[in-house]
Parts: C-alpha cells; structure tokens; sequence
C-alpha cells in the first residue's frame, strides 16, 4: 500500500471544509449587510416623512391661524433655528391654483400637481413623484383642510439616495476586505482543526511502510472527536504490538512445548528400535509414545477451542446439571496432584444447587482454573473450589493462597497468549485463562479475578439462568 500519491487540492477535505466556511462566511456577511442597508434606508425614509408630516401639520395650523404671512414667518423661523432639512410647501385653493409656494434656496424642481388628492378630514396622503429635468423624485404629503384648501409639503430623496449610495460603496469596500479576511481565516482555521488527521495519516503511514508498531499520534486531551480518533489509534497500535508480543512468546513457548514431547516420542522410538524381541520395552515405549502424542493432541485442542470461542461458534449442549457433581468430579481430577504438592484442596457447595450449562465445557473451565490455582500455589496452601446460588444466577469461586499477581498482570491475564513474569518457568501457551473466559461468555457469564502479590487469588464465575431444584442427571 502506498500513500505516495495525493489528490488534487480542489479534491481534499481541507479545500472542501474551507470553501464550506467561505461560502457560511460570506452569506453571513450578506445577511448583515443587507440587513444593515435595509434599516439604515428605512430609518433615513422614516426621518424624512416625519420632517415633512411635522411641517405639514405645522403650517396648516399656521395658515388657519394667520394666513400666508403667518406660514412664511413659520419656515423662516425654522431656517434661522437652524433646523435640518429642505423641505418645500405648497398651499393650493379649491381649484388647485396655487396660493403660496415656498422652496428651499437653490431648488429650481418642484412637482407639479398631480394624481388622486384627499378630501377634508381624511388624514394625510403620500405618494413619490418626479420633477424637473434630472428626474429628481419627492416624497410629498398632503392634505386638505375644512375649507377645501389643499396643502403639499415635500422632499427630495436626492439627499437620501446620496447617502445610501456612500454607504453601499462602504459596505461593499468593506464588505470585500472582510470576506478577502474570512477566507485566510477559513484555510487557517481548516488547517489547524485538521491536523491531528494529519498526524493520524503520519503514525498510520509510517507504520504501514516501516512495520514499527511503536508510532503514536501526538494527543492532547481535549476530548474532541479528531483528539479521541488519535487517543483510539494509540490503543489500537498498544493492543496491536501487545498480540504482536504475546504472539512471539506463544509461538517460542509452543516450540519449546511441543519440543519436548516430539523428543521423547522419538527417544521412545529408536530405544524401542533397538531393543530387539523385548516385548515388555516395546509396550513401555508405545505407552509413553501415546502419552506425549495425548498432550501434544490436548494442546493443539485447546487452541482450536479457544479459537472457535472467541469467533462465536462453539456449541453448547446446555442441560441442568447438579453443581455438587460438577465440582466434585473437578476436585477429584487433582486430588491426586494436590496430595503431591502437599496441597490441601476441597469442595464446598449447597447439594441442592443446580446450573444449566453444557457439563463437558464446563469441566474444562473448573479443570483450568483449578489447574492455575495448583500451579502457583506453595506446598502447605490451601486451593478452595465453592459454588452458590446467587437469586437467578449462579456463582462458582475458586480460591488459592499462592503467589497472586501483579497490578499490572491482574488486567491481562484473560488475554489469549499472556503469560505474566511467574508463569514463563511453567509449561503451557498462556491459552488456559483465555479459554476459561470464552466459555464462560459462550455461557452467557462472566469471569473475574481478585488477587494481590503474595496473597493468592480468586477467581469468580457468574452463571446466568435460573437455578432449577429438580436437576437431571450427569
């Protein structure tokens, strides 16, 4: 596999992830911006109407008070207080001619009369109109009084429209330097966040092209998903190099063990070969042949059911069976290498406790426990072999004041091919407790173990299933 060959920027997820925060980026920018136009326009609409209406008002008051006089002393007042705006009033009679007309200095446009007018008491009325030669539009305001005389006020939106155009060319100056930002804070922002997949793709290449399983991803225990993806990687590669490892030793133990059968086997032959016509010594020879091909045969079985456990699909002729029976016949398996190691072994169970479980395959789960037990357990110990009801469930232990384990062995030890720093002088493949395990969870159980340096361990089988008072024979 090679990971020299790279895809076209355009084609990366780095390319991809920015282009997706520009486009966020600038729709963003657009919405503000837009909404920004849009009450900047409508709060220079609104001050503009409420200059002409309060105008409006104003003089029409003025004009019903003191005539043409009193309106024009009204707006030269308001030019010499300085107020803020053009506006121009017009006061029409019933036949629309015009008496009194006021326009701001320098304006030379101004709307001719035109369209649908109010009547008397209905309010005012607005409408945009165009005037002059350039086309300037007004937003004017009328309205009638009782007497039928109609008075306009107005302004031009030049001013306005103006401003609006300013600050379009603002925003879209401004608007450019900041989407132009946006973007190199996209790239540099989608590079930052992808680099621990950069990493990532650094462990697993140079673990790929130079086999060194000891590459780990730099993490930094943030707990983002990019960070618990590397996290994740250096326990795959720990656990990896770990079977790796218990792989290696498996098979240098395997070689040895199986070494010394083979030996014997063939020792076995060539003297029974060169025993001419001695029957005795080719019965001996043929009998300690079939021993060692027996454990050669139990350790090759052990490592096919071990396999087929794990893989979920051992077979299991599940049945009630008497507990008293199942521990009893365990404890007379090793009565007799117990009474060698000077070990006192023993049984404790309720007689009327019954298990559903497949008998034969839990043979081999207290045979293996019991055989750890004896292992690393001195002369003058003592190994307990106990069973329990549990409510639906129940509860096997076994129990042994030997050498116990390590913290760091404790974890382990149900992993297929471990064998802690003790076990490594004592024969076997480190399968024996992993095989315990599978058959178990094929049970649909569980297996734990306790266990301090110098103190012994226990180890506890959890049974599901309910306990039957009625069992069936072995």
């Amino acid at each position: 596999m090679s990971f020299a060959r790279r895809s076209p920027f355009r084609q990366t997820v780095a390319f991809r992830l920015a282009l997706w925060y520009a486009g966020i980026f600038a729709a963003a920018l657009v919405g503000v911006v837009a909404l920004t136009y849009g009450l900047l326009a409508r709060s220079l609409e609104e001050r503009d109407r409420e200059l002409v209406r309060t105008t409006l008002v104003e003089c029409a008051r003025r004009w019903e008070t003191a005539g043409p006089v009193g309106v024009r002393l009204l707006l030269q007042d308001k030019r010499s207080a300085g107020e803020k705006g053009e506006v121009f009033v017009r006061v029409l009679d019933g036949s629309l001619d015009a008496l009194f007309l006021s326009t701001p200095p320098g304006w030379s446009d101004v709307p001719p009369v035109s369209g649908e007018l109010p009547r008397p008491g209905s309010g005012l009325t607005w409408r945009m109109q165009q005037a002059g030669r350039r086309g300037i539009v007004f937003e004017m305001a009328s309205m009638a009084l009782p007497d039928g005389t109609l008075i306009q006020a107005g302004r031009s939106t030049e001013l306005r429209e103006e401003l609006l155009a300013r600050f379009r060319r603002v925003l879209f100056l401004a608007g450019g330097v900041v989407l132009l930002f946006g973007v190199a804070g996209g790239a540099v922002v989608t590079h930052e966040a992808l680099r621990p997949l950069r990493e990532l793709n650094d462990a697993v290449r140079r673990t790929v092209e130079t086999g060194d399983l000891e590459a780990r991803v730099p993490t930094r225990g943030t707990g983002d998903p990019l960070d618990d993806l590397g996290a994740a990687f250096n326990a795959l590669l720990t656990r990896i190099s770990g079977l790796v490892k218990a792989m290696r030793e498996s098979l240098d133990n395997a070689a040895h063990d199986l070494r010394t059968p083979l030996a014997r086997l063939r020792a076995v032959g060539e003297s029974a070969l060169r025993t001419p016509d001695h029957a005795p010594a080719l019965r001996e020879g043929l009998e300690t042949s079939l021993e060692e091909a027996e454990r050669v045969t139990s350790l090759l079985n052990e490592l096919m059911d071990l396999s087929e456990a794990e893989a979920g699909a051992m077979r299991l002729a599940i049945a009630p069976v008497k507990a008293a029976a199942l521990l009893g016949q365990a404890v007379d398996l090793f009565a007799d290498s117990a009474e060698e190691k000077g070990i006192d072994l023993a049984a404790e169970v309720d007689e009327a406790l019954v298990v559903a479980v497949d008998a034969g395959r839990m043979r081999q789960v207290l045979a293996n426990l019991l055989d750890n037990a004896l292992k690393f357990t001195p002369a003058g110990g003592t190994v307990r072999l106990a069973a329990r009801s549990d409510g639906d469930a129940a509860v096997v232990t076994v129990t042994d004041d030997g050498t116990g384990m390590t913290a760091e062995e404790l974890p382990r030890i149900f992993d297929r091919l471990y064998r802690g720093d003790r076990s490594r002088s004592e024969r076997g493949l480190g399968i024996g407790l992993a095989l315990v395990k599978a058959i178990v969870a094929a049970h649909g159980g569980t297996v734990t173990a306790e266990s301090e340096p110098g103190k012994g361990a226990r180890f506890t089988v959890r049974l599901p299933g309910a306990v039957r008072p009625d069992p069936s024979p072995l």
